[in-house]
C-alpha cells in the first residue's frame, strides 16, 4: 500500500476543471468544496439557490461537467492517475471505508476533497453510499463488496450485547464468515479494514471490539470508563486507581468523588475491601462479610479454614473480620466436628 501519491491532487485537479465552461466548473468546485482551504460540499439545493435553478438542474450541470471531462483530451493524459488510485484500492482487497480512502492519501482538507471528486470521475471507481449498517465506501468490485457486506452482516449476527473481542480473535471470526473465494486472498490488514465498513460493529479506545450499541465498546461515561479499565487489569483496584487510570489511559478527566460515587452506583462493581473494587463478571458478589460467608455456606457445612478462604476469594479483608462474623450465633452455628453451617 503506497504511503502517498506520487501525483500532486492540485494539479490533476486544475488540469481537469479547466476543460469546463466557467458556471459547470463553479458548480463541480462547490459540490466537492475544491475552492479555499476545502471545507464540506455544497448540496446540490443550497447551489441551485445561489444560481436561482432547480436542484434536478444542478445535477445536470454536474453530470454534464463529468461527462465533459472524461471525453477531453486532460482525461486522458491521467490514465496513469487513476490506475494508481485503483491500485490503492487494490491493496484494501478493492474495497474500502471512504474516510480511511481520504485520510490516507489527503494531507488536508482541500487534498481530501480533491481525491473524492478524483474518485468520482474514475469510471473504475463505485462510491457506495452510507446506509443502515455501513459507512461511505468505495469499491472497485461491486460483487466483492457484496460478499463482505454478507460476512459482515452474519458476524454482526454473532455477537452478543455484552460481548467483548480481542481484535486478532474478531479477525478470525471474520474470515470465517468470508466466502471461500475472498479467504485466499484478502490479508489480515485488509480485513481489518473492512470491519471499519460495519456501523453495527466497532472498536473501544482499547482496541477491543463488540457490537458499536453496546458501553462496552461506545463509552458513555465515567462508569464505561471504569469498567474497561477493572477488565483491563483484571484485578481490583481502589477507587482512586480507577480514576487516575481513566485518566491515564482514556485521557479523560475522572474527578475522584465522581467515580466513586459511579462505582457504587453500578451492578458491575463490588466492593471488595476498603475502597477496593472488583467486576461482578469474576464471581464477586454484592453484600457485607457476612453475606459472604452464608453464600459461602450455602447448602453445605465447612471447616474455619475453608471457610476463610472461600470468603478471601470474594472480600480482601482480615482473617479475624472474617472469624468474628462465623461467631454471630444468629446466623450461623458449629457443630462438634469444628464444622459451620447457616442457621435456619
Amino acid at each position: 500500500m503506497p504511503d502517498k501519491l506520487t501525483f500532486k491532487t492540485s494539479s490533476v485537479t486544475k488540469a481537469l476543471l479547466s476543460t469546463l465552461p466557467e458556471r459547470a466548473r463553479d458548480v463541480i468546485e462547490r459540490r466537492y468544496g475544491l475552492v479555499g482551504k476545502g471545507g464540506e460540499g455544497m448540496t446540490l439545493e443550497a447551489i441551485g439557490q445561489i444560481y436561482g435553478i432547480t436542484r434536478e438542474r444542478v445535477r445536470q450541470i454536474e453530470n454534464f461537467a463529468v461527462e465533459t471531462i472524461r471525453k477531453s483530451d486532460a482525461y486522458s493524459k491521467t490514465k496513469p492517475i487513476f490506475d494508481e488510485l485503483e491500485d490503492y484500492l487494490v491493496s484494501h482487497g478493492g474495497l474500502a471505508k471512504e474516510e480511511l480512502v481520504l485520510n490516507e492519501l489527503g494531507k488536508d482538507e482541500l487534498a481530501r476533497n480533491q481525491i473524492a471528486f478524483l474518485l468520482s470521475l474514475g469510471e473504475s471507481f463505485v462510491r457506495l453510499k452510507d446506509d443502515d449498517n455501513f459507512h461511505p465506501r468505495f469499491t472497485i468490485n461491486e460483487e466483492t463488496a457484496d460478499k463482505v457486506h454478507g460476512a459482515l452482516t452474519k458476524l454482526h449476527k454473532s455477537i452478543s450485547y455484552d460481548e467483548i473481542v480481542a481484535e486478532a480473535e474478531m479477525i478470525e471470526r471474520f474470515m470465517v464468515e468470508l466466502k471461500e473465494d475472498l479467504k485466499d486472498y484478502v490479508t489480515q490488514d485488509q480485513a481489518r479494514n473492512w470491519l471499519g465498513l460495519s456501523k453495527d460493529i466497532a472498536s473501544n479506545p482499547l482496541g477491543e471490539w463488540g457490537l458499536s450499541e453496546s458501553p462496552n465498546i461506545r463509552t458513555r461515561g465515567i462508569r464505561d470508563y471504569a469498567y474497561l479499565v477493572l477488565r483491563n487489569q483484571g484485578k481490583p483496584l481502589h477507587f482512586t486507581e480507577v480514576a487516575s487510570k481513566i485518566e491515564d489511559v482514556f485521557d479523560r478527566s475522572a474527578h475522584v468523588a465522581t467515580t466513586h460515587n459511579e462505582l457504587i452506583k453500578d451492578d458491575r462493581f463490588v466492593l471488595v475491601g476498603r475502597g477496593l473494587y472488583a467486576l461482578s463478571e469474576w464471581g464477586y458478589a454484592n453484600g457485607v462479610v457476612r453475606e459472604v460467608i452464608k453464600n459461602v455456606l450455602k447448602g453445605r457445612s465447612l471447616s474455619k479454614e475453608d471457610v476463610i478462604n472461600e470468603v478471601l476469594k470474594q472480600r480482601q479483608v482480615k482473617e479475624n473480620t472474617i472469624y468474628v462474623n462465623l461467631q454471630n450465633p444468629r446466623y450461623f452455628r458449629k457443630d462438634v466436628k469444628g464444622r459451620y453451617s447457616v442457621v435456619a
